[in-house]
């Protein structure tokens, strides 16, 4: 998918929501567990309630190779719906790969060839050459970890590295790799005073950012200041939407919530971009 797709679909549908598709048997309802394959039933069931409101959706791969060859069976599965019935929905593998260049290759290879994602986080601690192997991928998108929202974030990305702060000069650094137009990066929504710096750096990426909702994390303070003149954000949403409910009604409650993020999303639209109603 090309930006310009995906700034399209931010369009037509008032919405720049990614819902994140991380499955815990633990929290999905229990009359799911008696089916086949309960992670792509209940992935399936949210996601023909919530196409229409969200540009993205995020599994985290970890939820699934958790639960060994099925999770990621599941996982399979899950992803060819979303390209068979929903194309136009930008696909995230929340992976966090970040390898030597051999390695990062065949990781590339296994998202963005095998399983057919659209895109995938990386890890950049290794350098241009673990992540360039995934920005060779024509029409895939890399998504580089930037500035992240838990508490060890401060142990190293805010560090000053010769008088600037780590997580600029990786943002500054990213910019001179080959294919670097291919990049978006990870920004937490719990750091909204950065955006403004952040986009002094990277005023047109586009910033996947984790952490509205339940890990406290406002919306409109990240629209405020990360904002690009082509909206330029992806605010991901898992467990308020996911988790709405864990009863039999978990999918018409999942849309309620989605749907609340929704129309919260388009009036920051039409305020600030003049989108039509």
């Amino acid at each position: 998918m090309t930006t310009q797709q995906l700034q399209d679909q931010i369009q037509a549908k008032k919405s720049f929501l990614c819902i994140g598709l991380d499955v815990d048997l633990n929290k999905i309802p229990e009359h799911l567990l008696q089916t086949e394959d309960p992670i792509f039933e209940f992935n399936k069931a949210i996601i023909d309630v919530t196409h229409d409101l969200c540009v993205s959706y995020k599994p985290n791969t970890a939820f699934y190779e958790a639960y060994g060859i099925k999770g990621w069976q599941s996982l399979e599965k899950t992803i060819n719906y979303i390209n068979e019935k929903y194309p136009e929905i930008f696909t995230i593998a929340d992976a966090k790969r970040g390898d030597i260049g051999n390695t990062s290759s065949m990781y590339a290879r296994a998202f963005f060839n095998d399983l057919d994602f659209d895109s995938v986080t990386v890890a950049p601690y290794m350098g241009k050459d673990s992540v360039e192997p995934f920005l060779a991928f024509e029409d895939k998108h890399t998504i580089m970890l930037a500035l992240t929202s838990n508490e060890g974030a401060f142990d190293f990305q805010t560090q000053n590295v010769h008088g600037k702060e780590l997580y600029k000069v990786v943002l500054e650094t990213s910019k001179s790799w080959k294919n670097a137009h291919n990049l978006m990066y990870v920004v937490g929504a719990t750091k909204a005073e950065y955006f403004t710096e952040i986009r002094k750096i990277v005023p047109d990426s586009f910033l996947l950012v984790p952490g509205v909702g339940a890990q406290g994390g406002s919306l409109a303070e990240v629209c405020k200041y990360g904002m690009s003149k082509n909206v330029g954000l992806l605010i991901n949403s898992s467990r308020g939407i996911i988790y709405a409910s864990n009863g039999t009604d978990f999918a018409e409650k999942a849309r309620e919530e989605a749907l609340k993020l929704q129309q919260e999303m388009e009036g920051i639209l039409v305020s600030s971009f003049k989108f039509q109603v």
